[in-house]
């Protein structure tokens, strides 16, 4: 290992030490533990937004798709700078923070719950975190530890357990305010590390004109043929076209990845409590721009990277990325880095991929914990107990959770973009799920708590259904398989081609139509099962 190597990753373990202990040091209360005591200044917010949204799944998992996918993936990104920055900043946040300071809400799950007074929505909505998050997290952990164990050499247990040990001690100790606190440091790293990133591939390539031209020419070439004929057949038309309208490339990208995750965002538990941090909405309004450039450049610069990568990889060994990675997305980024860019921005690099994976992780272990200890234990079951004490312990467990499903699922058959499908199906879940109930919740001042709670259970239902037995991904979660012996139960059927369609386009529609269907029935019955006080102080001053 170069000594500079050392010395960048040993600094950056430091600094990031130290904000946890600060952190703790200044998390005096329950609040201070859950919400960072509400007075987060508003680039620290932006910041600890856009990094716990993006993560090695944006830059390592979704960037190797992009290689694969082509430029079309930056879709993607325009979903989430309007829709995961603007839309959700000025349409959500807002309405977020007066509701959740007026209810006193600490979590997602509790805004949802004390909002629709019921102690079942908190409890469903903080078992689906509980249960479901750590697949997203694994994908996570997996990302990070891939990455250490690629620039170090070292086996993949050896860098798992680092990996998850060191984010875990300052989430523990020093809760939202660590959280956040890191989080800002990290993603200033990520900044500076992708907009470097950027320049050196174009540089390389003789600038952005002769680079997308030579991206362009490369799909033509003989030489590549053999290599991506299986993805012509599935609809790629080249790293600068979009795949073939209907096509089940087509399908896969617009309906899971793009409208997936592009949408998704909106319900991310994880995200959605940072706009509970902020003391008004003069701070929401400051952070737009910050974190729009932020998402912008972390994920544009993936994306674009990913794709380029095939052409740069093709002169150097004479094949196209995934053939040069071994067959496997997650690798290619990696091996972007160490053959085209000097060692000492290897070094930067790997900081800004653990700055990326521990932004996310820590959000998502500080999410799981609290969902877990606060809106289960406490809450909903009504147990008595420190509140501290009940939400470290519970985030101990899903740490635990997380790290063992992040081991396993190495020998899984969906091992390879394991990283981006995790991610995907979390997303969808939440968009399921969450997003229906969580825009009555903040628009909605008629809509009674039983059309919140159908369509919970829907939107659930339905991402349950779709995701392990219907869609092409089901044949490697393999639960279809052990339930009814087939893969998929439309696999190998007339109906086969809807297994392309994304979870999304499915159980969306579902929950929003019995969320509808409900209020409807429910409105005519003249009855009413949330009261008018109630409802007029949630809204005081929307």
């Amino acid at each position: 290992m170069q000594f500079y190597t050392i010395v960048v990753v040993g600094i950056f373990l430091f600094i990031t030490a130290y904000l946890g202990y600060l952190g703790y040091k200044h998390t005096k209360s329950s609040e201070d533990y859950l919400l960072a005591g509400r007075k987060t200044h508003p680039l620290i917010m932006a910041l600890s937004y856009g990094a716990t949204f993006i993560s090695t799944s944006a830059i390592v998992g979704f960037g190797g798709l992009a290689a694969n996918m082509g430029m079309g993936l930056l879709w993607l990104t325009f979903f989430n700078v309007f829709i995961g920055i603007f839309i959700a900043f000025v349409f959500f946040g807002k309405r977020t923070r007066r509701i959740g300071h007026i209810l006193n809400a600490h979590t997602f799950p509790e805004l949802l719950g004390k909002r629709f007074e019921s102690k079942f929505i908190q409890g469903f909505s903080a078992a689906l975190i509980f249960v479901f998050m750590p697949i997203y997290a694994a994908g996570v952990i997996k990302g990070g530890a891939n990455f250490v164990q690629t620039y170090f050499g070292i086996p993949y247990w050896v860098s798992l357990l680092s990996f998850v040990a060191i984010v875990a001690v300052y989430v523990w100790m020093g809760g939202m305010k660590g959280v956040m606190y890191t989080d800002a440091f990290q993603g200033g790293i990520m900044f500076i590390a992708m907009v470097v990133l950027l320049v050196a591939a174009y540089a390389n390539l003789g600038g952005l004109t002769s680079a997308h031209k030579q991206l362009t020419e490369l799909f033509s070439n003989p030489a590549v043929q053999g290599d991506i004929a299986k993805s012509i057949k599935s609809g790629f038309q080249g790293w600068t076209s979009m795949p073939k309208s209907g096509s089940p490339m087509w399908w896969s990208l617009i309906s899971t990845i793009v409208m997936g995750v592009g949408i998704g965002v909106l319900a991310q538990p994880q995200l959605v409590v940072r706009f509970m941090t902020v003391k008004s909405n003069r701070e929401l309004n400051r952070a737009v721009l910050s974190g729009g450039i932020f998402i912008l450049a972390m994920t544009g610069v993936a994306f674009i990277v990913g794709a380029l990568a095939n052409v740069l990889l093709f002169k150097e060994t004479g094949k196209i990325a995934i053939v040069a990675a071994d067959g496997v997305n997650d690798n290619i980024i990696p091996l972007f880095i160490k053959k085209f860019l000097p060692g000492w921005f290897s070094a930067v690099f790997l900081v800004s991929m653990l700055a990326a994976a521990m932004s996310t992780l820590s959000s998502q272990f500080h999410t799981m914990g609290t969902a877990a200890g606060r809106d289960l234990y406490e809450k909903s079951f009504g147990k008595k107990g420190n509140t501290l004490v009940i939400t470290k312990t519970a985030m101990l467990v899903v740490i635990v959770i997380s790290t063992i499903i992040a081991w396993a699922s190495s020998s899984l058959p969906i091992a390879d973009g394991i990283i981006a499908k995790f991610t995907t199906m979390f997303f969808e879940l939440t968009t399921a799920s969450f997003l229906p109930v969580y825009v009555g919740a903040l628009y909605f001042k008629s809509l009674p708590r039983v059309a919140a709670k159908s369509a919970l259970i829907s939107g659930a239902a339905a991402w349950f259904v779709w995701t392990f037995f219907v869609h092409s991904n089901a044949s490697y979660l393999q639960i279809c398989r052990l339930l009814t012996g087939k893969t998929s139960i439309v696999l190998g059927t007339s109906l086969e081609k809807f297994s392309m369609i994304g979870t999304t386009f499915v159980a969306l529609p579902v929950s929003v139509v019995v969320l509808l269907a409900v209020w409807v029935i429910y409105n005519k019955s003249g009855k009413t099962d949330l009261a008018k006080n109630h409802i007029d102080k949630c809204f005081t001053g929307l």
